[in-house]
C-alpha cells in the first residue's frame, strides 16, 4: 500500500487565500504583501531549523508579518494583525482537493497530512476546510522541534506512519521539501499549482509533475 505524505500550506491549502481578509486592511497592496509574507514565513523555519533555534510556526507566522509590516511601511494595527493570524488558522482548501482526497482513500492509499504547522493548529485547520475526516493522520514537524527539510523530519514522518521510503509518496507544491523527501529516498509528486513556478535549479527533477491533486488518481 502506498502512503502519501501530503504537505498542507500550499498543497491541500491555499496561504494566499488570505490576500482577501488582507485586501479589508491593505486595498490594493494585499497581493505583494501576501506573497512577502509567506516567503518570509518560510525563510524564517529555514533559518530557524539551521540555527537549531525552533519556535512553534504559529510564532514564525507572527513574525513573519511583523517583517512585513515593517518592511512595506503598512502600519497594521495590532488587531489588524490578530485578526489576520486568526484568519490564518481558518484557510481553506484548494477546490480540487476534497474530492481527490476523497479518490485516493477510495483506492486504498495511506493519507496523511505532513507540515511544518503546530498540530493543533493544523487539526482546527484541516477540520474547518472539511477535509480531516479524508485523512489517516497527521504528522507535525513540532514533534521533531525542527522544519522541513531536515531529513530528520522524513525519518519522523516514516516512523509515525509506520511506512518505508520506497512505498512513501511526497506530495507537495514545495520545491524544497520535494527534495528534501527525494534526498531521503521517498518518491515525489510536485503540484504545481501556478504553470509561471519554476522548480529550484539544482537537484535532481521531480519524479512526477501534476497541476493539481486529481492527477495522483489512477
Amino acid at each position: 500500500m502506498e502512503t502519501l505524505a501530503l504537505d498542507v500550506y500550499g498543497t491541500l491549502i491555499d496561504p494566499h487565500a488570505i490576500a482577501a481578509r488582507l485586501a479589508d486592511h491593505l486595498g490594493d497592496g494585499a497581493a505583494v504583501f501576501s506573497q512577502i509574507w509567506r516567503g518570509k514565513q518560510l525563510e524564517f523555519s529555514f533559518r530557524r531549523g539551521l540555527m537549531g533555534d525552533y519556535a512553534d510556526f504559529s510564532e514564525v507566522t507572527r513574525e513573519a508579518l511583523d517583517y512585513t509590516d515593517s518592511a512595506l511601511e503598512a502600519d497594521l494595527s495590532e488587531a489588524a494583525k490578530a485578526d489576520l493570524l486568526d484568519r490564518y488558522t481558518r484557510l481553506d482548501a484548494y477546490a480540487d482537493v476534497p474530492a481527490a482526497l476523497a479518490a485516493l482513500r477510495a483506492e486504498g492509499r495511506a493519507l496523511f497530512a505532513f507540515s511544518n504547522g503546530h498540530p493543533a493548529a493544523l487539526e482546527s485547520l484541516l477540520q474547518h476546510a472539511g477535509i480531516a475526516h479524508l485523512l489517516d493522520g497527521v504528522v507535525s514537524v513540532h514533534e521533531v522541534r525542527s522544519f522541513k527539510p531536515d531529513p530528520r523530519v522524513y525519518a519522523h514522518f516514516l516512523q509515525r506512519a509506520n511506512s518505508r521510503p520506497e512505498q512513501t509518496r511526497l506530495v507537495s507544491s514545495n520545491a524544497f521539501d520535494i527534495l528534501g523527501a527525494q534526498a531521503c529516498g521517498w518518491q515525489t509528486a510536485w503540484i504545481r499549482r501556478d504553470a509561471r513556478t519554476v522548480f529550484d535549479g539544482w537537484g535532481p527533477e521531480p519524479e512526477t509533475i501534476l497541476a493539481s491533486l486529481a492527477g495522483l488518481i489512477e
